[in-house]
């Protein structure tokens, strides 16, 4: 990467350095930027300079602590577009600082990596969080021990094949309300309620790769209605296709007579309840010895 050398040349007093920006989307779009005055290019991206883009102080730290800074540039359908903010699209992007001497871009050094968090938008600018590599130390790991299942359907974990015949319906939606209310046709093919505590997934329009949780799966005037818990953001057009997926309430019957597949049922269906420990044998509704439960 040529860090000895940007090294050297910080050390010549005299430096020719700028810093540049690889921001990476959940979908795998990239994007460059730099706070130079001409683009530069390298690592198979071109940063570009006409996006305004620039850092405040980078806060570094030894330890488990979380490194941060803030990023501020204008707003532009060539950077980041206010739209695609607003869709989500940047929410969680990785993104990759360097340190590199304009003057020849493989004397260069990382200086940051992580991701993007909140950003904030007013008078034509952004302002976004970047968040070091640590704050993944932040989210709560381990078994859950509870009566529903803790997986997550179709995850490793459960094992469930989405392909199933049955299980998936793919189509237009025939109309949109309020950006979380999505019209097909009958669907007599799905039981009641099918898709309820599923995931909606838009598949083309504007609203391409957002995917919300299912709220309600019901039935209008002998259409079926799929509700969602939040809007979509992004606006969405009858017309779009969609993908919904079934949902899964987590109880063991389910697993069992909704997607057979109880043998990879993560859940505790016989663990006591919360209050077991305080049950005072005398007010336990069975006094034989037997279980209190």
């Amino acid at each position: 990467m040529g860090a000895a050398e940007l090294h050297a040349h910080l050390a010549g007093g005299l430096t020719t350095v700028a810093r540049c920006w690889a921001l990476t989307r959940a979908d795998g779009t990239r994007y460059g930027f730099t706070d130079h005055d001409r683009d530069l290019s390298f690592d198979g991206l071109v940063f570009r300079a006409g996006s305004g883009l620039s850092a405040l102080a980078l806060q570094q730290g030894t330890g488990l602590s979380v490194d941060n800074s803030e990023a501020m540039g204008a707003l532009s359908d060539a950077a980041l577009s206010e739209a695609e903010i607003d869709a989500g699209r940047f929410d969680g992007a990785d993104l990759l600082v360097w340190l590199v001497n304009w003057a020849e871009v493989s004397q260069r050094r990382v200086m940051f990596r992580g991701t993007l968090g909140e950003i904030r938008r007013g008078d034509g600018a952004f302002h976004a969080e970047l968040r070091g590599l640590t704050e993944a130390l932040n989210v709560p790991l381990g078994r859950i021990y509870q009566k529903p299942c803790s997986a997550v359907l179709a995850d490793a974990a459960c094992r469930f094949d989405l392909g199933t015949p049955g299980f998936v319906h793919e189509g237009p939606a025939l109309a949109v309300s309020d950006r979380r209310r999505f019209q097909f046709g009958v669907l007599a093919e799905f039981e009641p309620g099918w898709f309820a505590r599923g995931r909606l997934e838009v598949l083309d329009g504007a609203g391409k790769g957002l995917a919300a949780a299912v709220k309600r799966d019901r039935t209008d005037g002998g259409q079926r209605v799929i509700e969602l818990w939040e809007p979509l953001r992004a606006e969405l057009q009858p017309g779009d296709l969609c993908r919904v997926t079934a949902g899964c309430d987590k109880r063991m019957e389910s697993c069992r007579l909704k997607f057979d597949n109880l043998l990879n049922f993560q859940g505790f269906p016989d663990i006591p309840e919360d209050d077991w420990m305080l049950v005072h044998a005398s007010r336990s509704a069975r006094a034989d010895g037997g279980s209190r439960r």
